[in-house]
């Protein structure tokens, strides 16, 4: 299948609100998905290698003490912004270039706040909240995972 064609239903995707789209041609066939169940199916390549790390962060002590700050954060969790893929985190546009937020800044529904690549494509991640970046997570150039927080708001 050709690449621009899922480009063009990616864009359709996004720009209809639906969830989820699967287009079959022929032997080909494609799904694309907004739950991350669906980023799951599409990801399955790149699910081995997190799988080991996730399978030794439970067995590290040092992991217990991250998770117990995490848990009176749950009532909070409104006030994050997590990442909605596995992929390659990108805090601005392009190397050297001005981030797109950083911590103090004021953001609106819809800003674009990051970049993660995922099977390189690059994904521009939009705000779903308002309110004020009081920190940034992850770091320009590192891999994060489905679910990882990215920036705390209020």
């Amino acid at each position: 299948m050709d690449i621009r064609k899922v480009k063009k239903l990616i864009e359709l995707l996004e720009e209809s609100g639906i969830s989820e789209i699967e287009i079959s041609e022929g032997e080909e066939s494609v799904r694309i998905s907004r739950h991350p169940q669906g980023m799951t199916v599409m990801q399955a390549a790149a699910l081995p290698a997190p799988m080991p790390a996730a399978q030794l962060a439970p067995a590290a002590a040092p992991v217990a003490p991250v998770a117990a700050p995490a848990a009176p954060a749950a009532p909070a969790a409104d006030k994050t912004i997590t990442a909605p893929m596995v992929g390659t985190f990108y805090s601005a546009p392009a190397p050297g270039a001005k981030a797109f937020v950083q911590v103090g800044d004021e953001i609106k529904v819809g800003q674009v706040l990051c970049i993660i690549e995922a099977m390189k494509m690059m994904n521009q991640i939009e705000s779903e909240k308002d309110g004020r970046v009081v920190s940034v997570l992850a770091r320009n150039g590192e891999p994060v995972e489905f679910g990882q927080t990215l920036f705390v708001i209020e």
